[in-house]
C-alpha cells in the first residue's frame, strides 16, 4: 500500500468533556499522520460530523427534515476538517481541505485532479462535505473518494482494533475477524460501515482496513502492520 483513504469519525476529536474539539487530541491525531507521511505512505482523510451534529438524528426528531439536517452534518464535517488540516500544518504537515459543499472563501472545492495533484506532491489531502449530497454517510463518502483518488486501501480508524462478531464492550465472548469478504461483511450486516460503503467497495475492488484509532495503536502501527486490525478484501 502507498496511497491509504483514512476515516476518522468526528467523536474522535471529540474532548473528554463532550465539548466537540480536544486540541491534544487533534495534535496527536496530526502527529501520527504525520509519521505515516514520513514512512512514505500519501494519505487522504475524511472526518466525519458526529461530534457537532448527525443529521438522521436530528431528522428523525421530527423538527427538521432529513436533507436539511444531512446538510447541517456537511458543514459540520467542514469544521472538524479545517481544525484536522490546522493541527497537521502544525505537526510539519502540508495539508489541504477541499471541501465537496463549495466553500471558496473558506477552503478549496474538491475537484478529483486537483485532488489527485496534491497527493502526487506528498500532501495530505484533508476531504470535507460528504458526497455532497444528503442521504450519504461520510462511510460512503470515504469509500467513493478513495476510489476516485485511485487509493490502494481505506483505513477506518474506530473505537476498537477491528470487526468483531458482536460489541466487544458489551459481549466478552465477542470474536474479533481476522479478515472477511465484503459480501461477508454485508451478510453478516457488521455495523462497522454501512451497507452502501462496503457494496461500493465490492464493486470497485478496494480493501477496508478496520483498526483503533487510540493508543496503544495508531494509524501508523495499523498501516505498518504493527497493530491489530481487521482486513476487508475480495
Amino acid at each position: 500500500m502507498r496511497r491509504v483513504l483514512v476515516k476518522l469519525s468526528g467523536e474522535a476529536l471529540a474532548a473528554p468533556d463532550g465539548y466537540w474539539l480536544h486540541p491534544p487530541t487533534l495534535a496527536a491525531l496530526a502527529d501520527d499522520i504525520a509519521r505515516a507521511v514520513d514512512k512514505g505512505f500519501q494519505i487522504a482523510l475524511v472526518v466525519g460530523g458526529g461530534n457537532v451534529i448527525r443529521g438522521a438524528r436530528v431528522s428523525a426528531a421530527g423538527w427538521i427534515d432529513r436533507a436539511t439536517g444531512d446538510s447541517l452534518g456537511m458543514m459540520a464535517t467542514v469544521m472538524n476538517s479545517l481544525a484536522l488540516e490546522t493541527a497537521l500544518n502544525a505537526a510539519g504537515v502540508t495539508a489541504r481541505t477541499m471541501s465537496a459543499v463549495s466553500m471558496p472563501t473558506i477552503c478549496e472545492t474538491y475537484a478529483r485532479q486537483p485532488a489527485l495533484h496534491h497527493l502526487d506532491k506528498g500532501q495530505v489531502v484533508v476531504l470535507a462535505g460528504g458526497t455532497g449530497n444528503p442521504y450519504f454517510t461520510t462511510d460512503t463518502a470515504a469509500v467513493l473518494r478513495a476510489a476516485e483518488l485511485k487509493c490502494d486501501a481505506v483505513l477506518k480508524a474506530t473505537q476498537v482494533d477491528g470487526v468483531y462478531s458482536a460489541d466487544p464492550k458489551t459481549n466478552p465472548d465477542a470474536v474479533r475477524y481476522e479478515r472477511l469478504s465484503h459480501d461477508e461483511a454485508i451478510a453478516r450486516d457488521l455495523k462497522v460501515m454501512d451497507t452502501a460503503a462496503f457494496a461500493l467497495a465490492r464493486d470497485g475492488g478496494l480493501p477496508l482496513i478496520v483498526g483503533s484509532v487510540h493508543a496503544p495503536s495508531s494509524v501508523t502501527a495499523i498501516l505498518t502492520g504493527a497493530a491489530p486490525s481487521t482486513l476487508v478484501a475480495p
